[in-house]
């Protein structure tokens, strides 16, 4: 039998159970809070007889002040020494590709923004004509309603 613990930061929950996935069932957690840090087995001795005296129930109490993740482990391998630093080198001017290529670019931008406009500019114009066509649709829509609703009026009132 394992004691495990965990904390919500102001009640620890502790609870004796066969295994890490039982203690979770036994707090309700729907995620593994021992692979994030937030649950751990426990070697206090006073927790450890309150809850092997209870097994499988969640016992609470008040939490205490030590961190529930456990201190990382000094690993076996040397740390690697520190990489040298760069030998400075001194700092070379663009070469003429370099430049060639940022003025090919920059015509390039400018060349293809002008195109844009241009295009903008149709776009606009192609837009002006249309809503010509739509007001001058609406109002020859207006105008032989009226002279229907008029026609009808008419009629309706010859047959009474």
């Amino acid at each position: 039998m394992k004691v495990f613990v965990t904390s919500d930061g102001f009640t620890d929950y502790v609870v004796a159970v066969s295994s890490r996935a039982k203690a979770l069932a036994a707090w309700g957690a729907h995620q593994d809070l021992f692979q994030t840090g937030g649950a751990r087995e426990t070697d206090d001795p006073e927790l450890i007889a309150a809850a092997s005296a209870q097994p499988g129930q969640v016992l609470r109490r008040p939490s205490t002040v030590t961190p529930l993740i456990p201190p990382k482990r000094a690993s076996a391998k040397p740390a690697p020494p520190p990489p040298k630093p760069p030998v400075p080198t001194k700092p070379r001017g663009p070469t003429p590709a370099q430049l060639r290529k940022v003025a090919e670019l920059e015509a390039e931008l400018e060349a293809t923004a002008e195109r844009h406009a241009a295009e903008l500019a149709v776009i606009a114009a192609e837009k002006r004509d249309l809503e010509q066509r739509r007001d001058a649709s609406e109002a020859q829509f207006l105008s032989r309603r009226s002279e229907l609703r008029e026609a009808l009026r008419k009629a309706r009132l010859a047959l009474r």
